[in-house]
């Protein structure tokens, strides 16, 4: 057992470290810039107290990537506590306020007394670019998301036949709107010019696009207060739009080829809902080490696929999603399970006697992604890809 305990609240310039003893009295108290020659400094000084410490930090990436990595590279046992957790317990703290040196003191001291914290080990260059990439497709996603919306929002303002009846996550419509965004311009262009100028820009289905367009115009003959420039603000956004498109199918090509590239690519895509995107998700957020988590049942409620009770006197019985967790990993579940309903008859049936048994379409969906993560579990700590009519017990 350690003998101190180091808890460091995270900033983005600054950081702030409380080192405890074991009966909880305060060894050291310093706000430290975020910096390798002052973090070496702190570390030292530190271990000048004692070299069996245990750290503690609230943010495990991002800005604490420098501090993390410094201390994993010295071999030092590293804890993660996440900030909810350390916001929670700073309420059963003396005083009301709020400063980095309260919440270093709550973090090292929940270190000292638990023994449920997640250790934090050094993922390898593959992992680490996995999580950069999946990351930034999330971003440029969340980007694409954005400018559809205001785009439906412009559209809608002066021409809301047509936003009715385009589907803005397709290229042909986006296509059509970086060229014409008005009834006015559409009637004059006939229907005939503009399935010509549509297939001219390689545009499938042409013709349909263009009777929808032109019918959509047809019913609209007034023109709006602002249309000119409005107009003008949809032009931009469709072509933001397919900018963004563009970029994510090249960020999916390098996601997929680097994904193929792991050791464990194999046995995680041979599960059926499983694709290279989700694969490269699910090493994100694991790092493919099933190690870390000790059982499935453990992974599931990191995934939020696991229920937890909520008894509470004569009632039982009572369960409910977890509030904490990986909002990614539990996407990749989730959503791989409803993928493999359609293509997989072993996951079709599991489905189908969930939802006989009186379950809703999402609690079944929820109990198939928690049997998948059972499956997924054992297929990794085997080393052994998916065969069909394996059953989940003889996998787990």
């Amino acid at each position: 057992m350690a003998r101190i305990w180091a808890g460091t609240d995270i900033g983005k310039s600054h950081h702030h470290c409380v080192v405890l003893d074991a009966e909880g009295r305060r060894l050291m108290s310093r706000r430290v810039l975020n910096d390798e020659p002052e973090l070496l400094a702190l570390l030292a000084d530190v271990l000048a107290l004692d070299e069996d410490v245990v750290w503690a930090v609230d943010v495990a990436d991002g800005m604490a990537a420098l501090w993390v990595n410094v201390l994993l590279n010295h071999g030092q046992r590293l804890v993660y506590i996440p900030g909810l957790a350390v916001n929670r317990a700073a309420a059963g703290y003396r005083g009301t306020g709020k400063t980095d040196a309260k919440d270093a003191t709550v973090i090292a001291d929940q270190a000292r007394m638990r023994r449920d914290l997640t250790t934090l080990r050094p993922d390898d260059e593959h992992v680490i670019e996995l999580r950069v990439l999946t990351g930034r497709r999330a971003d440029i996603n969340a980007d694409r998301t954005r400018r559809i919306n205001r785009l439906r929002g412009q559209l809608t303002s002066i021409f809301p036949a047509l936003e009715r009846v385009l589907d803005l996550g397709n290229t042909g419509p986006l296509v059509l709107l970086a060229g014409y965004q008005t009834p006015a311009a559409l009637r004059r262009t006939g229907r005939k010019r503009l399935e010509t100028w549509l297939r001219n820009r390689k545009v499938r289905s042409a013709d349909t696009l263009a009777e929808t367009a032109l019918a959509a115009a047809g019913r609209q003959h007034t023109a709006l207060p602002g249309e000119k420039i409005t107009a003008q603000v949809i032009h931009t956004l469709a072509k933001e739009v397919m900018g963004l498109n563009e970029q994510l199918a090249e960020i999916d090509k390098l996601i997929a080829a680097r994904f193929r590239e792991h050791a464990l690519a194999e046995v995680i895509e041979s599960m059926p809902g499983i694709g290279p995107l989700m694969g490269a998700e699910f090493l994100a957020a694991t790092a493919g080490d099933m190690n870390r988590y000790g059982s499935a049942d453990r992974l599931a409620s990191l995934a939020g696929v696991a229920p937890v009770p909520r008894d509470s006197g004569s009632v039982s019985g009572n369960l409910h999603r977890p509030r904490r967790y990986h909002r990614g990993l539990q996407r990749v579940f989730y959503t791989s399970a409803l993928i493999s309903i359609r293509n997989c008859d072993a996951s079709r049936r599991f489905y189908e006697r969930k939802r006989a048994e009186g379950k809703r379409h999402v609690q079944a969906v929820l109990a198939l992604a928690r049997r998948r993560v059972n499956v997924l579990w054992a297929l990794l700590r085997d080393g052994r890809c998916y065969q069909d009519g394996l059953s989940v017990t003889t996998a787990a």
